[in-house]
């Protein structure tokens, strides 16, 4: 919901940075590929579509890796750190966006990613990955019907990090909604970082400008919880807004609701909050920009 970040395994309990607690991953076998995905959007040489290919999700595990352990602080396992890619259990009942440069070599083309994660698909896996972090059970009991949808895993190449990736991200997670008629886009937003100290004046603001209304409250899991902002006064806001992680503010901007804790999560270096975002709250100028029906190609 990285950025909002957030791995192949033949185990109950994989080898992975980031274990829910209490969760265990069901075996079965790999969600297959669709090799004749659609593009969903275009600007200029990149494009944004779902992985076709076993291939393909193996490129993004490596740009994963690089990412956020090489580039960013997360500390890898000695077996991430043998394959060089990033990979858990969920991996393979999620479906994974991509942001492609068509001009790149073959095997090298993957600039950005997503990975997308339908609750019928969390129901397969055992849980969704944000319930290691989260109690979501009280949320999804509260919208009986509604569709979830979790957001997690994002990454763009440093390179690449600009306007262009990120609209073309929106654009396919936009046409994904409507493809699978989602009702709710949720997951973990980080701040980088783990001394809450330092990061009181985000984490007010947060608390004071897009809390969650009781319908769309979430807790954190026993054990892990550190509340959002505390009693600290934002006296800045305008500051403290600018220094949010762009993904963060992106999700706000749309109509997104923060949860009322944070988690901080040592192994990752990181304080993740919970984000969701009620697809009817989204900005219509944002419905506007992309197409109601998500099949806008940007020029």
């Amino acid at each position: 919901m990285g950025a909002f970040k957030h791995i192949d395994v033949t185990q109950a309990q994989p080898v992975r940075l980031k274990q829910p607690f209490g969760v265990r991953i069901k075996l079965g076998r790999p969600a297959p590929f669709d090799p004749l995905a659609p593009v969903l959007g275009r600007l200029c040489e990149l494009e944004v579509r779902l992985a076709r290919s076993r291939a393909e999700l193996r490129e993004a595990q490596q740009l994963r890796y690089h990412v956020f352990y090489e580039e960013m602080s997360a500390k890898p396992s000695a077996f991430q750190r043998m394959t060089r890619r990033d990979r858990d259990g969920f991996d393979k009942f999620c479906d994974h966006l991509l942001v492609i440069d068509t001009t790149r070599p073959a095997g090298s083309r993957i600039v950005g990613t997503y990975r997308l994660l339908r609750q019928e698909k969390a129901e397969l896996a055992g849980s969704f990955y944000t319930a290691g972090e989260f109690e979501i059970e009280s949320l999804l009991a509260r919208h009986p019907g509604a569709r979830f949808l979790e957001l997690g895993r994002s990454c763009v190449l440093k390179s690449y990090r600009g306007k262009r990736t990120v609209e073309l991200l929106w654009q396919g997670i936009w046409a994904y909604v409507k493809q699978h008629r989602i009702d709710v886009l949720f997951g973990c937003a980080s701040l980088s970082g783990t001394d809450l100290t330092s990061l009181e004046a985000p984490l007010a603001f947060l608390r004071d400008h897009a809390p969650a209304p009781e319908a769309w409250r979430v807790s954190a899991v026993a054990g892990r919880r550190a509340r959002v902002g505390g009693e600290i006064a934002c006296l800045d806001p305008k500051r403290a807004l600018a220094s949010l992680p762009p993904l963060l503010k992106g999700y706000l901007r749309l109509g997104g609701y923060v949860g009322e804790d944070a988690v901080v999560d040592h192994q990752f270096g990181t304080t993740d909050v919970f984000v969701v975002v009620p697809v009817k709250n989204i900005n219509p100028r944002y419905i506007q920009h992309f197409g109601a029906e998500g099949t806008r190609f940007a020029a």
